[in-house]
């Protein structure tokens, strides 16, 4: 395996800024490392330091964009600017979704929650790196697939937005993943099951529950590239109307639900 040539520029940088020699940088590389692991950081939208490490979720491009989309949605929308408006991002990983939300959109109060105490850690690691106060923004370890959720008591709803990039890909896609994917992040943030489906029937169910919602509230979902038509379908008998948005790459990557 030869590196490109902007990969090693920026392994050089990395070096140089964490004083670390370049040889052991470029060896993990070719080891299939993520080079986003192995620099430690990866730029999401205007936070150019979200910190990034295994095995934590990377975030996405596309996920940015769509995160990007929906700040924009909301402040064109008849949300009032100066009323809080308050968040819940469901599996936040890194906290790349939240934060970037807060950064764009003052009055949103957000929470993560996440089922990997190294996904918490590091989203309140990188609530501080992005200047979010903690009064604004917290992760928390919370299982929402579990039936007592959302009793828990970081969870206070109603909510007037819920986001997430659940677990979507299916068993079998899985399994032909690249190395650089499947041998450093963490399979439970990847795996929706059998079908890839199995995380949006429970987000279902938790947005069909009375008071877990305010009244308008606004869902974002990303789902993966062949799933919308069935989040969909599995969203339809909560009284939600769908609308999908489509990425830079021409697929259909995000669910958009609000009560009809």
């Amino acid at each position: 395996m030869r590196l490109p040539l902007n990969e090693l520029r920026w392994l050089k940088r990395a070096a140089l800024d964490s004083n670390r020699p370049l040889e052991r940088l470029i060896q993990r590389r070719l080891n299939r490392e993520p080079l986003q692991y192995i620099i430690g950081t990866q730029p999401f939208g205007a936070l150019d330091n979200i910190r990034v490490r295994p095995p934590v979720l990377i975030p996405r491009p596309e996920t940015e964009e769509w995160v990007i989309q929906l700040a924009e949605y909301l402040c064109s929308s008849d949300w009032s600017a100066s009323r809080r408006i308050s968040l819940l991002d469901l599996g936040t990983g890194s906290g790349c979704i939240p934060l970037l939300l807060c950064h764009l959109c003052p009055n949103i109060v957000a929470n993560g929650i996440d089922i990997s105490p190294h996904a918490v850690q590091l989203a309140n690691e990188n609530a501080k790196l992005c200047g979010i106060p903690y009064s604004r923004f917290k992760a928390s370890l919370c299982d929402f697939v579990h039936p007592g959720f959302p009793k828990a008591e970081t969870i206070n709803s109603p909510y007037d937005i819920l986001t997430s990039n659940p677990p979507y890909i299916t068993s079998d896609e899985y399994l032909q993943l690249s190395d650089d994917v499947a041998k450093f992040e963490d399979p439970t943030a990847l795996i929706g099951g059998c079908d890839g489906l199995e995380f949006y029937r429970v987000i279902a169910g938790l947005i069909a529950r009375d008071g877990f919602l305010s009244p308008k509230a606004v869902v974002a979902l990303e789902v993966g590239h062949s799933q919308a038509a069935a989040v969909c379908d599995i969203l339809s008998p909560t009284g939600f109307k769908t609308s999908i948005w489509m990425d830079s790459w021409g697929k259909k990557r995000t669910i958009i639900a609000q009560r009809q």
